[in-house]
């Protein structure tokens, strides 16, 4: 299967049980509902799926039970996060190996490169892998900026495909478009500025609250193709509060409160994160509550 840069895919968050290890009977039920709304692919190992705290194995337990439960009708991606360059080669032929059919992939993690090593560490990767790769272009949250004119150098490496945009800067979309047309495909990867992003051209969307709210999600990108733009708005708004859930330190946290109340996930993070406490849990369990009970009624998206 190629794939095709387009649609809404979740950044999945990774299921643990009380005592810490994979709950791969939760993750099922979890990637079984995004199935069932309608989403596009799968993205494992990201900063909602808890990356920094995932063990190789682990990684690769995830790609292999998502590409068992999947049966092909997604493309399953998983993330590469890695500190050298010769990790980044190894996670990606594993992937490979287990069944995954692109990479998304960060800059080198806790080393602050430059701008000619984050683009050999990126071109090291492509050309040790057949998969096609979008890169995590997120320099808020990791610091590093991969630019038009590193792009540039990036895009002779074919199976470099996709960017994940989370600049936080809707501009860039129409920079890409400009200068690249067609050839780097672009995801939009912040939902607070999800639907702005898709009627300037962003291909696609690597979602978070997805992993709680999968339908809306999905119609929120089917309508607004479709032209239907105030029905899509009128569910954006609705999902506004929610979404803000997404760019917060306690993301993670979050969400599987999220999932919990909407029943396909639980609440167990792996430390150092903890669940939350106190008045923050208390405001984001309001969030989550008024959500809940204000739940849109949505149109028949799946057929549009």
């Amino acid at each position: 299967m190629s794939i095709q840069w387009k649609g809404v895919m979740p950044a999945v968050t990774t299921k643990f049980t009380e005592t810490d290890e994979l709950d791969l009977n939760m993750f099922e039920v979890h990637i079984k509902a995004q199935l069932e709304a309608g989403v596009h692919g799968i993205v494992l190992g990201g900063t909602l799926g808890e990356a920094s705290t995932l063990l190789d194995e682990e990684k690769r337990q995830l790609t292999q039970a998502t590409v068992d439960i999947v049966k092909g009708q997604v493309p399953v991606l998983i993330n590469i996060a890695e500190q050298t360059t010769k990790a980044a080669i190894h996670a990606a032929q594993k992937a490979e190996e287990d069944g995954a059919k692109g990479l998304m992939m960060l800059p080198p993690m806790r080393y602050k490169s430059g701008d000619r090593e984050t683009v050999e560490y990126f071109k090291a990767v492509a050309n040790n892998t057949s998969l096609p790769i979008m890169v995590y272009n997120n320099p808020v949250d990791y610091k590093i900026e991969v630019t038009m004119d590193m792009f540039e150098e990036l895009l002779k490496c074919d199976n470099i495909e996709a960017v994940k945009e989370s600049t936080r800067d809707t501009t860039n979309i129409t920079r890409i478009k400009n200068r690249f047309g067609d050839r780097l495909k672009i995801m939009t990867g912040v939902d607070t500025i999800a639907l702005e992003s898709l009627l300037l051209g962003a291909d696609g969307w690597i979602a978070g609250l997805v992993c709680a709210f999968p339908a809306e999600t999905v119609a929120i990108y089917k309508l607004q193709k479709a032209g239907r733009l105030k029905e899509a708005l009128d569910i954006y708004r609705w999902f506004m509060p929610l979404l803000e859930l997404d760019i917060n330190p306690k993301l993670v946290q979050n969400i599987k409160l999220a999932e919990v109340a909407t029943g396909i996930g639980t609440e167990h993070v792996r430390a150092p994160r903890l669940p939350l406490i106190g008045d923050e849990r208390q405001h984001v369990l309001k969030v989550i509550e008024e959500g809940v009970k204000n739940r849109p009624t949505l149109p028949d998206y799946k057929n549009i």
